[in-house]
């Protein structure tokens, strides 16, 4: 069952799956069931990927990403393993989808000269209160 993202298919083979004990509250259940799911993408081997993808995903993975370029996502939300399981590849899905929305291009855009106009005319005023706070000077 591949996980299809748009016009990219990520296939099973990619991805591995360990189930591991959760923390926290769960009773007696805790320290005998593995629920939590930890899935291990190796993103930058991975040729579903474009390299721009790869590039984009490596930055917005953070510390989710080793060194070697595999990507690690744990699910320990639900308690029971199949939605873990199913809660781990969405949010591998939704990592993916991210990164290949390409960024926007930035639009230069200038201060106006009448907002030049207002800052200045607004530091002045200050400066004027500013002044007239301090005790007159005697001439002796």
């Amino acid at each position: 069952m591949a996980i299809v993202i748009g016009d990219i298919n990520i296939f099973d083979w990619e991805l591995t799956e360990t189930f591991i004990r959760a923390s926290g509250p769960g009773g007696q259940n805790v320290n005998k069931v593995e629920t939590a799911v930890q899935l291990r993408f190796d993103a930058l081997a991975s040729p579903s990927l474009t390299d721009d993808i790869k590039a984009r995903l490596k930055k917005i993975a953070g510390r989710r990403m080793t060194k070697d370029g595999e990507l690690i996502i744990e699910a320990k939300r639900y308690r029971s393993q199949e939605r873990n399981r199913e809660d781990a590849r969405a949010r591998l899905s939704a990592l993916i989808l991210r990164a290949a929305e390409p960024p926007k291009k930035r639009k230069k855009t200038r201060v106006t000269t009448n907002q030049k106009r207002k800052r200045l005319e607004q530091k002045r005023r200050r400066g004027e209160a500013k002044q007239r706070r301090k005790a007159p000077r005697t001439e002796e």
